[in-house]
């Protein structure tokens, strides 16, 4: 079942076309990636799904709802369900571990903070550095953070946009170990970009492809193995070197 469409979605930066009448389902309480080289189109997805951009042509649906038309916003980001975790995290670093994940339920008037940012805390192990500011955190619990900040919003969704880009090879396992935990307990459908396509065949149900704005080939990571697309192949054979 899909949580996600894009429907023949055109969208340009500039008179340079990012999108070219891409169609997309992503399936619900899945993990799927979102994987090519910069460029590609794979951020421009991520936006026009929350919400921060419209496309210019095409429709894009959550849960079967309507959200955006072309040059039109229906449904605003707030009220999407949707949590986002951006490349570089941004925590706010005069704000404790927290006040960082309070903030949000605070805008919201949102009953038994305390309790709702603990069990965040408590589910990644990172109770006693509530009081600490986000400097004083290694890499990995930075963006353990990031992702307790969003959900604790109870999200349906979760966009990912290359945040693990800059961990090391431990910390990275680490995450991506959660995200699969997260999926599991918060039902969660997670939607992550990379140019990586190591770190996707290790967690993902589903893989998009994409160069050029187009999908050139998806579906479960051993269809991705052994795709027939010339592109994909190219692509997986630069990236092990």
């Amino acid at each position: 079942m899909s949580i996600i469409k894009l429907k023949n979605i055109s969208y340009s930066y500039d008179e340079e076309r990012v999108l070219d009448k891409l169609s997309l389902d992503i399936e619900k309480n899945k993990i799927t990636y979102l994987l090519g080289n910069s460029g590609s189109g794979k951020t421009t997805i991520l936006r026009l799904i929350t919400g921060l951009e419209v496309p210019q042509e095409g429709n894009v649906y959550i849960e079967n709802v309507l959200v955006s038309i072309a040059n039109s916003l229906i449904v605003p980001p707030e009220k999407r369900k949707i949590g986002y975790i951006f490349q570089d995290l941004a925590l706010w670093p005069h704000f404790t571990v927290y006040k960082n994940i309070a903030f949000g339920l605070q805008n919201k008037k949102e009953s038994d903070i305390e309790k709702k940012v603990l069990d965040m805390l408590d589910f990644f192990g990172l109770k006693d550095s509530a009081n600490k500011f986000p400097h004083q955190l290694s890499g990995g619990q930075q963006q353990m953070i990031a992702i307790s900040r969003a959900l604790v919003l109870k999200p349906k969704i979760l966009l990912m946009d290359e945040p693990l880009a800059n961990l090391d090879i431990k910390s990275k396992r680490k995450i991506l170990k959660y995200l699969v935990l997260l999926k599991e307990n918060f039902n969660l459908s997670i939607v992550y970009v990379t140019h990586d396509h190591r770190e996707a065949f290790e967690i993902a149900d589903d893989i998009v492809v994409l160069n050029d704005g187009k999908i050139q080939d998806s579906g479960s990571t051993e269809k991705i193995k052994n795709s027939d697309n010339e592109f994909v192949k190219d692509f997986l054979e630069i990236e092990d070197d």
